[in-house]
């Protein structure tokens, strides 16, 4: 490819005129670059990578990692092949005036010349890997200082700079009531708050610190952080928003791992690579939920085969959302703006992007079995091993047999097969009705026919349908219990009734048999066939028929009629409502369950007298052992199912790499993010913006899956990886001061904001990665600074200088997130149940489950015990999120969440008001102050202390009492919850 351009360019230059003079960069060449090229390839767009208003990047070229200018040699520089190419689609500039002879031949000189570009004719363009957060992690010398907390001396010197101090320390009422929100997410009791508030020992705040960090509250609470950066959900999203029953384990896991204070590197490395690296075979198993947080598209992927374009692209999407979720959440960087092309702004080439893909090329979203119990674990292992190698020393005896039995064997096999195939083929597709899925097998579903008038009826015949679904066959979707009306009016309501049969108790499967019930005098025009008892399908239940016939003197009047129903599944020809009335249902006569019984006898005949009696005493044997084996598989607890990223073994359009023995699919790069336009194919790897660490992970185009994820894992934990540090330091300060450090969390780019304190950052990411990775330490750290208990009291001269409080004069004013709101107002009713772990609790009811299921908020029963559980265990449903929580601005479960909204609305103020939870707790919560000794004002005040763990002044309290003496305690109670000081922090 070089020698070719060169001898066209060379070519080219003898044809051209010569330019004898000394050609002047700033005089000849930058107006022709400033009129031709800029456009593209300036300041503001670098096509292809190129820039041409600076030396340096114009000299190093752009995506084709060769030197665009070659100083001395114009007949191999892209440049002059660029502008004088034949080739329309290559020859620039784009779209544009070509160059003119005279200013090709000018740039030929130039370079030809030496390319002499002056610096002072250069802009000043910076490494874009010369970042703050791509730069080594060194530790700062903390300032010389009388503090004890290194926070506070950074703090103070940040300060001390614009000539600013701390404020004063909070009330001890204040401090109290901070700290047990920010670190359980829950009110103290008065009693707590009035002990701590007496106690004179000066370690009495670090005692309460201690005591918080170690109670399972605080893991409840810093687990909601992190679900809301990692997008957590319990259903899908997109279409069909179907729930995701199994995926709380990964929910229990984050709260197990901060109870425990699991180091750091390990909670990293096991959610992209726990089912290798995790010590603990429970939490490698539940950790890799990370792998499947976020919303995956059902139709995409179990619809819609990989081969279509739309399957394409929905697996494209789901990797695209397991990169971002991975190194945004890890280490804080917008690489899925490196989807379509490099990145505008990051140092992150669009080949990096699809490296990262590669990496998890062989993941998809699906449940994974595994056991709670260690032992019981390596014994179902173990057990499934020797199935597996006696089912493979049945099949090799097998053979040994068929080959013995030889070709009178094949002719049998080939009689069955012919027979078999007739029976297929006689077997009309058309064969049933099929109600939607249900539930439970109470669930009610009804078809019914029209017979145009009014008519005399001798007979109804009910013809069952043969499915081989779930290995069910004859009698599909019969109903276990069922009645017969005949109505002169469609809605079975308005008209006379009549019923024909009620069958209360449940019927045994009468296979393909039709079913005839008289009806000798009756006279209607709709006959309506009611399922009771619905007929189970797999783990859950159906009403399905193959013809419903009407018979009068021997004519099926219902032949043809219209069909309505409760509900259908219309998956023609197979299933419709006009199936039930076209003439066709399975029989002996159609071929649908024939007898093969004759035929299959002769081949285990033929079988069994072709096998020596020492095989057969082995096959015993191993018949015998393979049951033993299996009965000890089914003897052993049910496993557990957590819903994670893995190598999904599936069938139908959503096969997953499962079908390939799990191999990686191959990934390439995609210009503009088309998958129809793959380019260059990418071996699996990481960012390479981060000098000291191989983003080519040390992997190879044949890496396994769990070579591939491992070596991400141990990249992203890596000391040398200074995003992952930074990021988690930030994120555990925000949470505690109410804005991070950088004040962008989920973008350390370019883009993003610099750090309000710098050497603070690094000081801390090196003492938490130093230090062994504890978060219990890092709360610690930051809880006992005087930064973090100062007052949140304004002063105007500080507000002057810093309005932001960006330096952090003084403590921000916070608002509690809508969780914490929750779980206040049930735990001052006295109702909430602080049960751990589990399956999540439903606040809401589900209708249509087995299509687009309607999440109905508003059927919940606010009473029901297992919906005062602490709000950490809420079922989380992505497209239709609980009202009162998303009017307090909860989290959005389908977008990565770095840090909530923080808005004041009257929409809050009547959700607060109004909502069903605050109007019901309410009467709870005056119940409990109900009980305390003494008169009205005596309840009131302990309402007013259970709720704002303080006691009202006089001015609040007089209103107050005068208010529940006109309308009742459990009003005055709602009042207290829409208090404002119920609702914000301090």
């Amino acid at each position: 490819m070089r020698f070719f351009l060169a001898v066209t360019l060379l070519s080219l230059g003898a044809a051209a005129q010569d330019v004898p003079r000394r050609v002047d960069f700033v005089r000849d060449v930058q107006p022709i670059f400033a009129a031709k090229c800029i456009e593209c390839h300036g300041a503001k767009k670098q096509k292809g990578g190129y820039r041409l208003d600076a030396r340096g990047p114009a000299l190093r070229g752009g995506d084709l990692h060769d030197n665009a200018i070659r100083p001395h040699d114009s007949g191999r520089s892209p440049l002059l092949y660029l502008v004088t190419s034949k080739d329309a689609d290559v020859r620039m500039p784009r779209g544009g005036d070509e160059l003119s002879v005279q200013e090709i031949e000018i740039l030929r000189a130039w370079i030809d010349q030496g390319a002499d570009w002056p610096e002072s004719a250069s802009v000043d363009v910076k490494d874009p890997r010369d970042w703050w957060s791509l730069k080594p992690l060194v530790r700062p010398a903390v300032p010389q200082s009388d503090l004890d907390n290194p926070i506070d001396v950074f703090v103070v010197a940040k300060l001390s700079e614009r000539k600013l101090a701390m404020s004063p320390s909070a009330d001890r009422r204040t401090l109290i009531r901070r700290v047990y929100f920010d670190l359980t997410g829950l009110p103290p009791s008065p009693e707590e708050v009035d002990a701590f508030v007496a106690d004179s020992d000066p370690r009495a705040y670090e005692a309460l610190v201690d005591r918080l960090l170690a109670s399972p509250r605080h893991a409840e609470r810093w687990a909601r952080h992190w679900l809301d950066v990692v997008h957590f959900g319990e259903t899908h999203g997109y279409d069909k928003d179907q729930p995701r029953p199994n995926a709380w384990p990964y929910r229990d896991y984050v709260i197990r791992a901060f109870h425990a204070d699991k180091p750091y590197r390990e909670f990293v490395q096991e959610q992209v690579a726990g089912d290798v690296l995790a010590h603990d075979p429970l939490d490698g198993a539940e950790a890799l939920g990370f792998l499947a947080a976020g919303p995956w598209d059902l139709i995409g992927h179990a619809e819609v085969p990989e081969t279509k374009i739309d399957g394409k692209v929905a697996r494209h999407l789901d990797r695209d959302d397991r990169v971002s979720n991975t190194i945004g959440t890890f280490c804080s960087l917008t690489v899925h703006c490196a989807q379509c092309h490099n990145h505008k702004f990051d140092p992150i080439p669009q080949e990096d992007y699809y490296r990262l893909q590669s990496v998890f090329a062989a993941i998809d979203r699906t449940d994974v079995e595994y056991d709670r119990d260690p032992a019981v674990g390596a014994r179902r292992k173990a057990l499934a091993a020797e199935a597996r190698d006696l089912r493979a020393k049945k099949e090799t005896l097998e053979a040994k047999v068929r080959a013995a039995a030889a070709q009178p064997l094949v002719d049998l096999e080939a009689r069955i097969t012919a027979a078999e195939a007739a029976v297929n083929a006689a077997a009309r597709p058309e064969f049933g009705y099929h109600s939607e899925i249900a539930a439970s097998a109470d669930t009610e579903k009804w078809v019914q026919v029209d017979l145009g008038s009014v008519t005399a009826i001798d007979s109804v015949v009910l013809a069952p349908c043969h499915d081989d679904f779930n290995g069910i066959g004859d009698g599909f979707g019969f109903p276990r219990q069922f009645r017969i009306e005949v109505c002169d009016a469609a809605d079975f309501a308005t008209g006379h009734t009549t019923v024909v049969v009620s069958l209360t108790s449940d019927q045994p499967n009468p296979g393909i048999a039709p079913q005839t019930f008289l009806g000798s005098g009756l006279k209607g025009r709709y006959v309506r066939v009611t399922a009771t008892r619905l007929a189970e399908r797999k783990s859950d239940y159906i009403f399905a028929l193959a013809e419903l016939r009407v018979l009068r003197a021997g004519e099926n009047v219902a032949a043809g009629v219209a069909v309505t129903a409760l509900d259908s599944i219309e998956m023609a020809p197979r299933w419709a409502r006009v199936n039930l009335v076209d003439g066709y249902a399975p029989s002996a006569a159609t071929g649908a369950g024939a007898d093969l019984s004759p035929l299959r006898q002769q081949r285990s005949d033929l079988l069994a007298a072709a096998t020596e009696p020492a095989q057969r005493e082995e096959q015993t044997a191993t018949d015998r052992r393979l049951n033993e084996v299996t009965a000890d598989l089914a003897s052993l607890p049910p496993a557990q199912i957590v819903y994670a990223g893995a190598v999904h073994h599936g069938s139908g359009a959503f096969v997953g790499t499962g079908a390939k023995g799990g191999l990686p699919r191959p990934i390439f790069v995609l210009p503009r993010g088309d998958v129809t336009k793959p380019g260059k194919q990418v071996q699996p790897g990481s960012l390479s913006a981060i000098a000291g660490l191989d983003a080519s992970l040390s992997l190879t185009a044949t890496a396994s899956d769990r070579e591939r994820r491992v070596a991400l894992a141990q990249w992203l934990a890596s000391d040398a990886n200074p995003l992952t540090w930074r990021s988690i330091v930030n994120r555990v300060w925000q949470y505690h001061f109410g804005r991070g450090l950088v004040d962008t969390p989920n973008d350390f780019g370019h883009m993003g904001q610099l750090p309000s304190h710098p050497e603070l950052l690094d000081w801390l990411a090196v003492e938490f990665r130093d230090g062994g990775g504890s978060l219990k330490a890092l709360h610690r750290l930051i809880c006992t600074s005087a930064a973090y208990r100062q007052s949140s009291t304004i002063r105007a001269e500080a507000a002057a200088i810093d309005a932001d409080n960006a330096l952090l004069w003084r403590a921000n004013r916070r608002k509690l997130e809508a969780e914490a709101v929750r779980d206040s107002i049930l735990s001052v009713a006295g109702k909430l149940d602080l049960t751990m772990g589990g399956p999540s609790f439903q606040d809401f009811v589900m209708t249509h489950p087995e299509h687009s299921p309607h999440y109905e908020y508003q059927l919940a029963d606010i009473e029901a015990p297992a919906l005062q559980r602490r709000s950490i265990y809420r079922f989380i449903v992505r497209s239709q999120q609980q009202p009162f929580m998303a009017a307090l601005d909860c989290a959005d479960p389908s977008m990565l969440v770095d840090k909530r909204n923080q808005s004041l609305s009257p929409l809050q103020a009547l959700a607060m008001l109004n909502d069903r939870l605050t109007v019901v707790m309410s009467k709870h919560f005056a119940q409990r102050c109900d009980a305390v000794d003494g008169d009205l004002a005596a309840k009131v005040s302990a309402a007013f202390r259970l709720a704002m763990s303080r006691a009202p002044s006089d001015a609040e309290l007089v209103p107050l009492t005068a208010y529940a003496q006109q309308h009742g305690l459990p009003n005055a109670c709602r009042l207290v919850f829409n208090m404002n000081e119920f609702v914000f922090v301090d």
